[in-house]
């Protein structure tokens, strides 16, 4: 079986996708977990561009490191990673209309491992917005690891960072 691994997407891979990249191998590092996480967009909006400075701002509020580049999502994403976890409903649908034969990633929404809730683009919105989506991030990042994983034997990482 293949390691795990998480391709984290939103529509332009500036605010809640580079925003769950950074999160979740946050969440992972802090219970002791190795592996490979990204993120993308299934748009090229913003290819090459560097993270909302608002997602960057409240990452490092949390002291959650962050450094990526938009890119959009690939083909070879649905083999290279076992997991491609959407932020919303809209993005699941573009995925699975992208998604290739012969592809192996999970493909699911990311809320589905929690609440079944879609982290809403927070672009056009207040820093609220961008505080909601971290606060998502953090519970979609601890429920998945627990159900990938299983779950952790000290609660340390459950609450927030």
């Amino acid at each position: 079986m293949a390691k795990p691994s998480a391709l984290v997407v939103c529509l332009g891979n500036i605010c809640r996708s580079p925003m769950g990249e950074a999160v979740l191998k946050h969440v992972a590092k802090q219970r002791g977990i190795d592996m490979e996480v990204d993120s993308a967009g299934t748009a090229a909006y913003h290819v090459g561009e560097d993270p909302d400075e608002r997602t960057v701002a409240t990452c490092r509020k949390y002291k959650v490191p962050i450094n990526h580049a938009a890119r959009q999502v690939s083909k070879e994403d649905f083999r290279r990673f076992t997991h491609i976890l959407a932020s919303d409903e809209a993005n699941l649908r573009n995925l699975n209309r992208m998604k290739p034969r012969g592809a192996t990633a999970e493909v699911r929404l990311w809320g589905s491992y929690d609440d079944d809730n879609q982290i809403e683009d927070p672009y056009y919105g207040g820093l609220n917005g961008f505080e909601k989506a971290y606060e998502q991030c953090t519970r979609y990042s601890n429920a998945f690891l627990d159900e990938v994983f299983g779950k952790e034997s000290n609660g340390s990482a459950n609450g927030a960072l």
